[in-house]
C-alpha cells in the first residue's frame, strides 16, 4: 500500500485583527513546505483561471498577489499565466484574454507580477512535451511559458464542471496548461469541423494551413478534410467569424485520463506546488460566462505537494457538505441524496478517473494526511 500525502488544510476564519485571510494562505503555504522550494532568482508560473467576463465566481486577485507576494520573498520572479480557450468568449487570444484579467482585477498593480499568457497570441505557441506511461497522449501539447518557468505552481479555484464533473487541481493544470491544439486534444480526437452558417468563404483557413485540410463546396464554403488535419487548431484563431469549432465529445472518462496525462507533462521534473480553494463551490467551469448558485458552502484552503492527494481531498470536504438550497441540487430531476454532491451536479461525469488515471501515472496518490492548522 502506497504512502501517504501530507495535505494541508485551513478554514476561512478569521476571528482577530493579527491575521487576515491572505496572510492565512501564506502561513499555509510555508507550513506545507513551500519554503524549502529553491527560487532564487527562478522564473514561477502560477497557473490560474482569471474568469471569464460575467462570471463571478473566479478567485479575487488577492488570492494571487498573496501567492506571488511569497515568491518574490524567497527571491523568485512570478507570473500568472493560463492558455487561450477553444471557444468564443473573452480569452480566446492573448489579447483579449489579459482584457479580461484587468477587467477581472488582476493587473501588475493589484496582484505584484505581470500575466503572460502561455500559449501566444493565437494559441500556438506551444511545446510538444512527452508524456511517460501516456495511454492516450505521447506528446502534449503545451504553452510555451509554462514549459519556459523554471518552478511550477497552480492555484485552483475548485469548483464543480460540466464535463470533467470536477474542476480541481488537475484540471487546472492539464487542460488549463494545454494550448489550443492541446484543448481539442482533449475533448476530442484533435479534428476541428466548420459551422457552415457562419462561413463565408473567405478562405482565412486555406492560407494558414500547412496540410491542405480546408476544401471548398461549390458555395464557396469550407469544410475539414479531417485525413489531411493535424489539429493544430491554428485554423480556429484565424477564422474571422468563429465559424471553425471544436467537437466536445469525447467520453467523461477518456477526457478525464487525457486530463491526468497533461497534467503529467507538465509537471514531470521540476519542483511544483499546489494550491485549492474550496469557495464559491460553482457547479460548473469558469470559463462560463456567468456562475450558478454555489452547490456547497464555503471549506477553506488546501496546499500540497501531491496535486492527486490534493484533488482527492478537496473532494471529499466537498461531498461530505449538504446541498445547499437553492442551488441545481435542488432543480426538478436532480438526485442530490446520493451522496456525492458533485456527481449530482453533473450525473454522467466521472470525476474519479481522472484521480484513479493520474495515480497510476505515477502523479501522486490518493491517499492521503490532511493537517489542519
Amino acid at each position: 500500500m502506497s504512502e501517504q500525502a501530507k495535505v494541508y488544510f485551513a478554514d476561512f476564519r478569521c476571528p482577530t485583527w493579527r491575521e487576515n485571510l491572505p496572510q492565512k494562505l501564506a502561513r499555509l503555504m510555508m507550513t506545507a513546505g513551500f519554503g524549502d522550494i529553491d527560487m532564487e532568482g527562478k522564473y514561477v508560473a502560477i497557473k490560474m483561471h482569471f474568469g471569464e467576463p460575467g462570471n463571478l465566481a473566479y478567485l479575487r486577485p488577492n488570492w494571487a498577489k498573496a501567492v506571488a507576494d511569497l515568491v518574490k520573498s524567497h527571491g523568485g520572479r512570478p507570473f500568472l499565466t493560463d492558455c487561450n480557450t477553444l471557444y468564443v468568449g473573452g480569452r480566446k487570444n492573448a489579447l483579449d484574454h489579459i482584457e479580461s484579467a484587468y477587467v477581472n482585477g488582476f493587473t501588475p498593480y493589484s496582484t505584484g507580477c505581470h500575466i503572460l499568457i502561455a500559449d501566444g497570441l493565437k494559441g500556438n505557441d506551444e511545446v510538444a512535451v512527452p508524456v511517460e506511461g501516456g495511454e492516450y497522449v505521447k506528446e502534449a501539447k503545451i504553452g510555451r511559458a509554462v514549459m519556459d518557468a523554471d518552478v511550477f505552481i497552480s492555484l485552483t479555484h475548485f469548483k464543480g464542471h460540466e464535463q470533467a464533473g470536477m474542476g480541481g487541481c488537475l484540471k487546472n493544470i492539464g487542460m488549463g496548461c494545454g494550448s489550443r491544439a492541446g484543448k481539442m486534444e482533449q475533448h476530442n480526437a484533435g479534428k476541428p469541423f466548420v459551422k457552415q452558417k457562419k462561413c463565408i468563404g473567405c478562405r482565412a483557413c486555406e492560407k494558414i494551413c500547412a496540410h491542405g485540410a480546408p476544401v471548398f463546396g461549390e458555395d464557396g464554403k469550407a469544410a475539414i478534410d479531417t485525413d489531411k488535419c493535424v489539429g493544430c487548431a491554428r485554423c480556429l484563431a484565424i477564422c474571422p467569424k468563429d465559424a471553425i469549432a471544436s467537437r466536445d465529445d469525447e467520453a467523461p472518462a477518456i477526457l478525464n485520463k487525457k486530463i491526468a496525462e497533461y497534467t503529467k507533462a507538465v509537471v514531470d521534473g521540476r519542483p511544483c506546488f499546489h494550491v485549492s480553494l474550496v469557495l464559491d463551490i460553482s457547479p460548473n467551469c469558469d470559463c462560463h460566462g456567468e456562475n450558478d448558485a454555489p452547490i456547497a458552502a464555503d471549506v477553506g484552503m488546501f496546499a500540497s505537494f501531491d496535486p492527486v492527494a490534493l484533488d482527492q481531498a478537496c473532494a471529499d470536504a466537498v461531498v461530505a457538505q449538504p446541498p445547499l438550497p437553492g442551488s441545481v441540487l435542488f432543480d426538478g430531476g436532480c438526485d442530490c441524496t446520493c451522496g456525492d454532491l458533485l456527481q449530482a451536479a453533473h450525473p454522467d461525469t466521472e470525476w474519479q478517473v481522472c484521480l484513479e488515471h493520474a495515480e497510476k501515472l505515477g502523479l501522486g496518490t490518493r491517499r492521503y494526511e490532511l493537517i489542519k492548522i
